[in-house]
């Protein structure tokens, strides 16, 4: 695999480029996460979500795409949005393509829990009520 996809966009997330980036004969598996913001957190209902990211996170996003894929060997892509989202949006795409589904979905699942620990973007929950909370800073 050449560049690997790792990216931090503005604009609405196409889940078949991410599985695309990722695909290819030698596999028969791809797992494809979808972070969906939904309509409520901690018993409050959710309007929208904003989300700011470091100048760096996306240096910060390819470090964990790397990690992932040097310790697995396996094909491996996430984008991240930032920016004001609807609940329905994605707010992040992440795919692994593996031989075989068991490793594909392990090494999802670890680089999922390592962009959300290690990558710099917070998001600000506006409720329903009018309050806002800036989570993850």
């Amino acid at each position: 695999m050449s560049e690997r996809l790792a990216k931090i966009s503005s604009d609405p997330l196409e889940p078949e480029a991410i599985d695309r980036a990722v695909a290819g004969p030698e596999n028969g598996a791809v797992v494809l996460f979808t972070g969906v913001v939904r309509n409520h957190d901690g018993g409050h209902s959710v309007s929208l979500l904003e989300y700011q990211a470091h100048p760096d996170a996306e240096r910060f996003l390819r470090a964990c795409c790397d990690q992932v894929a040097e310790s697995t060997g396996l094909a491996v892509a996430a984008v991240h949005r930032v920016g004001s989202l609807q609940v329905g949006d994605l707010a992040l795409v992440a795919a692994v393509a593996a031989p075989h589904r068991k490793e594909a979905f392990a090494a999802c699942a670890d680089l999922v829990e390592r962009i959300k620990h290690e990558v710099p973007i917070w998001k600000r929950q506006h409720f329903a009520d009018g309050v806002t909370e800036w989570v993850g800073l």
